[in-house]
């Protein structure tokens, strides 16, 4: 990195910091999630971002360079070549059963059956293993064969394992895992580079999901979780309880943070639309505060994506760490998010998709203009889409970054 790029980098860094950190910087900052924007951006293929990395590399640099935001956020996945051979069955993704060119596809199901609660409490590696490991990959089918993992210490089963099909296993895997390890390196190399071009990217995978979301995206299925709060409460709640558990003592086993550096976490069903503000109480906000307070207390600053619609829990978050929060808002009201939060947690968003993707230039200005005045006022706000830019108009986005930089300067 040259010493003009570093003192770009600088700058930029210390802008994100200044507004997470409640300060006012010299400007509003700007923050996009790149996705899958570079593929329509550069004319590449979306299938690129699972089965040809230099070229997917290049995109993205591309579309920094272009959009020149003060952070680009990037998507993390694992090769297609590696989930094709999994047979991976919670996914589709561009080039295997969606398009090329569009985005990937999760695969909600019904993974854990509702009598199956107490096998997950009581002994959770041997779900695992034998149920839900054989229901999410085809190669890994031959595990629900296995006996109870509990008699391993009686001696190996040797009977399945000589079988062919465990013989496939074992010989697969140990290619997969190469390969898997090979792509994660891959990412790395693009998050560097991102770096060393004056995009600060920095970015720790530690945050995870709220317990209720690991429910209710990998075991139950939307539909099943809804049920379970009326069904059977008490071992949703048991098994909340336990997620959560497990996801604070790997945080405390983790390497603290030494830097200023962002933990990413989506949220998924604690919006308006998905539970009532009992079940918020209840299933929701406290497994999200525990997690935000062990991500703070181990030098991580929470990324939260409040997806959907918060406006009426605003005043919840009032009880998460001030200015140690980034949170970036969907669908919730800017102004109402101001007025609660303003002064307690930096904000960001929610320029729509459907402005940046079929609206004019101006529309975009008009829109920006509005969420400056009003969000960034007194500074503890960043800019951003309100979710993906994968089908944007890239001049929008542009017009997105640009007019920012010029309009939202502070005295």
């Amino acid at each position: 990195m040259d010493k003009n790029t570093e003192q770009l980098y600088q700058e930029r860094l210390k802008r994100i910091i200044d507004a997470v950190q409640l300060r006012v910087p010299d400007r509003v900052p700007v923050s996009i999630p790149l996705s899958y924007f570079p593929a329509k951006f550069a004319g590449v293929k979306a299938s690129d971002a699972f089965y040809d990395f230099k070229t997917w590399k290049q995109a993205c640099i591309k579309a920094a360079l272009y959009l020149q935001p003060d952070r680009c956020a990037t998507t993390f996945n694992q090769s297609g070549k590696v989930m094709e051979a999994l047979d991976s069955k919670t996914m589709k993704w561009p080039g295997h059963g969606v398009d090329a060119r569009h985005t990937h596809q999760f695969v909600e199901g019904e993974y854990m059956k509702p009598e199956e609660y107490d096998l997950l409490l009581h002994d959770m590696s041997d779900f695992l293993v034998r149920y839900y490991l054989p229901r999410t990959y085809g190669l890994l089918e031959p595990l629900a064969k296995l006996p109870p993992l509990n008699t391993l210490m009686r001696g190996l089963p040797f009977n399945e394992l000589a079988t062919p099909e465990f013989a496939d296993i074992l010989s697969k895997l140990s290619t997969i895992a190469r390969e898997a390890v090979a792509w994660q390196e891959e990412l790395s190399s693009l998050h560097k580079e991102l770096n060393e071009l004056g995009f600060p990217a920095r970015s720790g995978l530690i945050g995870g999901g709220v317990p209720f979301d690991t429910i209710s995206d990998f075991l139950r299925g939307m539909r099943g979780a809804m049920l379970d709060m009326y069904q059977r409460p008490d071992k949703l709640l048991e098994a909340i309880e336990m997620f959560s558990k497990i996801q604070l003592e790997r945080i405390a086993a983790a390497p603290k943070a030494t830097e200023f550096t962002l933990a990413f976490i989506a949220l998924h069903r604690g919006a308006d639309g998905f539970m009532s503000i009992k079940q918020f109480e209840k299933f929701y906000f406290p497994y999200l505060k525990q997690l935000v307070n062990a991500l703070v207390d181990a030098g991580y600053t929470p990324d939260i994506f409040f997806e959907g619609d918060y406006t009426s829990r605003l005043e919840y978050l009032l009880e998460l760490p001030r200015g140690k929060v980034l949170g970036l808002f969907d669908k919730s009201d800017m102004k109402r998010v101001k007025e609660v939060l303003g002064g307690h947690m930096c904000i960001a968003g929610n320029v729509p998709s459907s402005i940046l993707q079929t609206g004019s230039p101006e529309d975009v200005k008009s829109y920006c203009k509005w969420l400056i005045d009003v969000a960034g006022k007194d500074g503890g706000f960043i800019m951003a889409p309100g979710c993906s830019v994968d089908e944007a108009n890239p001049v929008n986005v542009k017009t997105m970054v640009d007019f920012t930089r010029e309009y939202g300067r502070y005295a």
